[in-house]
């Protein structure tokens, strides 16, 4: 039986290191084939202590963590992530950013998805101003070579979770894949909803 924290500021360092490694084992699979470095993730992760009003949902299965869930207002995201917004005249202090989910294999299938959700968007709710929450995917062919035939993208969930694909609001980001000797651009689009 899964349990579900939020967690924002310095109460977050202690799980550092736990939640770099995390994120490395699940990103490492389709459709991010994410290549991570544990520096690299531990200095991301700051982002969520240092950024006002952000928060990390954790998951435990008892005492261990098996999975988390990230989140934090727009306006304190990168370039990368806000310019699209910027571009089109949204008002950045008005969206909550829905960043990463984090998932052990073996615990999918079992709520985490919708908590996750739940618990990030209620945290968005008590910060005054903002109205709508968002997050972002990356674009993958159907027929890209990595694609595992049981992959199932998660487009219904997300339109059940009442978000709606924006491709006016895309961007890319850089990162090295597994069997990549650099880094390179990857497609990204928006999702988004309202939180009234």
């Amino acid at each position: 039986m899964l349990s579900f924290q939020s967690l924002s500021g310095s109460a977050l360092n202690q799980y550092i290191d736990e939640l770099a490694h995390l994120r490395m084992g699940v990103f490492r699979d389709f459709p991010y084939l994410y290549d991570g470095d544990a520096q690299y993730e531990a200095r991301y992760l700051k982002t969520y202590i240092e950024a006002p009003n952000s928060v990390i949902v954790l998951a435990f299965d008892g005492d261990k963590i098996v999975g988390a869930s990230t989140g934090l207002p727009l306006c304190y995201e990168t370039d990368e992530v806000t310019q699209p917004f910027k571009k089109a005249g949204y008002d950045l202090d008005e969206i909550f950013y829905c960043g990463e989910s984090v998932l052990l294999p073996e615990y999918r299938g079992q709520g985490a998805g919708v908590a996750f959700f739940d618990h990030r968007e209620a945290h968005a709710k008590t910060i005054a101003g903002i109205t709508h929450s968002c997050f972002c995917a990356v674009q993958r062919p159907e027929n890209h070579p990595a694609r595992p035939d049981n992959y199932q993208p998660l487009d219904r969930f997300w339109h059940n979770r009442g978000y709606e694909k924006h491709p006016e609001l895309a961007t890319h980001f850089s990162w090295k894949e597994v069997c990549e000797k650099t880094e390179s651009l990857k497609p990204m689009t928006f999702w988004m909803k309202s939180l009234a």
